[in-house]
């Protein structure tokens, strides 16, 4: 599962592929390139495994011969890999010996057996000293973890890589886990820690073989703008000069970015309108599609609202571009949710914001917290005089 650096790792191109020819947004004439594609990709590495999986989800059609074919080429690999590694037990040294576990690892991973291929890491890694070479087979496990979405796996790697760079290890190795990192929290909705890893990495970004450096700039993006304040999107995001020199690459992504900070709010939303289908068709993002999109508008509104004490709801409707019953809905529920602090005098037609007091919120929270403390020293008395 190694990669060129400006080459994403092919498997996990072939597991966006597969994302889309099971995503309903995708036309049905996409669809049969898609499955070509596919079907090409799984045969050439004879990932009889996947190959299986795929016939069962009825993704691809069932072909004995061709699976009887490639179960025969992969023991017939497999024994000429046992062999290397027996041959460099008995005449080789260690390294070699090493080389030939990692080469059937990186077997197992081509073919798509996902239990074989960590079984065989871990005996790599019992034959592994350096601690370079030890985080390089987590980077392996990392990609196998994303080309499943096992998240499970990917947050104990995540961690081990953590413990390991305790004993040791280079910075182009650490900022790399930075970008897994990053992308496993924005793969499960921790949109603020995914924000920072990602501008953290920006200048010294090499992790090619996860995506390319302008879809990482998306992820950079659209993560920092609802995590960040306007004072650090501006320093950080939109003042840049490494998103600077891709943004434009990007469609929509440009006018979204800056038409929320120059406060644009109609070039905003037309933008925001655009972005949504790559967001949509996006297999780490598509999860959190809704979510993402509703964070969006509590930012944008929130942002329109901070300017002004009381405003007409039908002004705040033209400056979006939307009609006054829409804005009238939005409001509604993002109020009732307590994600936005107004109210909305609908006899007037007027907005009146009402935004919270941090010394009183932290003065309730310390009140809050004094009575269950109290509660917690009341039960613990009666335990002990009992």
């Amino acid at each position: 599962m190694d990669s060129e650096e400006g080459t994403q790792q092919p498997h996990l191109v072939l597991a966006h592929k597969l994302f889309l020819l099971r995503h309903s947004d995708v036309q049905d004439i996409e669809k049969v390139r898609l499955k070509d594609e596919v079907f090409a990709a799984v045969k050439s590495d004879d990932m009889a495994p996947l190959y299986e999986t795929l016939v069962a989800d009825s993704v691809l059609e069932s072909d004995q011969g061709l699976l009887d074919s490639m179960r025969a080429k992969i023991d017939e690999e497999i024994k000429k890999l046992d062999e290397k590694i027996a041959d460099a037990q008995e005449n080789l040294g260690e390294s070699e010996v090493r080389e030939a576990n990692l080469a059937k690892s990186l077997y197992f991973i081509r073919i798509g057996d996902k239990e074989k291929a960590l079984e065989q890491l871990k005996v790599t890694e019992s034959k592994t000293v350096a601690v370079g070479q030890k985080m390089d087979l987590v980077f392996y496990t990392l990609q196998l973890g994303f080309f499943y979405m096992d998240f499970d796996l990917i947050s104990k790697s995540i961690d081990k890589a953590k413990s390991l760079f305790e004993e040791g290890g280079d910075w182009e190795r650490k900022n790399r886990l930075k970008v897994y990192e990053g992308l496993y929290c924005m793969s499960t909705r921790n949109f603020k820690k995914a924000a920072d890893l990602f501008l953290d990495s920006i200048s010294t970004f090499t992790t090619y073989e996860l995506f390319p450096y302008d879809k990482f700039i998306f992820y950079t993006v659209l993560t920092s703008i609802i995590s960040l304040d306007r004072v650090s999107l501006k320093q950080k995001v939109v003042d840049a000069p490494e998103i600077l020199t891709v943004i434009e690459k990007i469609p929509y992504l440009s006018e979204f970015l800056n038409a929320l900070y120059d406060c644009q709010y109609k070039s905003f939303f037309v933008a925001f309108a655009g972005l949504t289908e790559q967001i949509k068709l996006d297999r780490y993002l598509q999860p959190h599609f809704r979510y993402f999109m509703r964070e969006v508008r509590i930012v944008v509104y929130s942002q329109f609202l901070e300017s002004y004490k009381s405003v007409t709801i039908e002004a705040m409707a033209k400056a979006f571009g939307v009609t006054v019953e829409f804005i009238d809905l939005e409001l509604s529920r993002f109020i009732a949710a307590g994600k936005l602090h107004c109210k909305i005098d609908k006899v007037a037609g007027v907005l009146e914001t009402n935004r919270p007091d941090a010394k009183n919120a932290l003065y309730q929270a310390t009140i809050k917290q004094g009575d269950f403390l109290l509660n917690r020293i009341q039960k613990l008395s009666r335990v002990i005089d009992l």
